[in-house]
């Protein structure tokens, strides 16, 4: 399954590490993961958000991490899915070690 990871980037210190660490996590489980962190230094918002909606529609299913609500264009990633019917979820951070 192609998954699309949807999170709190722009303010976030640490959204590479953490998109990362997520990205592992569904590649573990056998997922295709498209993760808009990954995507280079230098454009506008404008820009990351036109690719991330692309990734996002690319995408069988929406995994939003914890911080989603703190993050404008993840709301709108979330709102998007909602109207459209995309099937999204909400990342639970593996806990010792395993997965969930």
């Amino acid at each position: 399954m192609k998954i699309y990871i949807a999170g709190k980037i722009t303010g976030d210190k640490r959204y590479k590490a953490k998109f990362a660490a997520a990205a592992k996590n569904l590649q573990t489980a056998g997922h295709v993961v498209l993760n808009p962190a990954t995507l280079p230094a230098g454009l506008t918002d404008a820009d990351y958000m036109r690719i991330g909606m692309a990734m996002l529609d690319t995408a069988d299913q929406v995994t939003f991490l914890p911080d989603y609500q703190e993050s404008a264009g993840a709301m709108v990633e979330m709102d998007y899915c909602r109207r459209i019917g995309k099937p999204w979820g909400l990342y639970l951070e593996p806990q010792g070690g395993g997965r969930r």
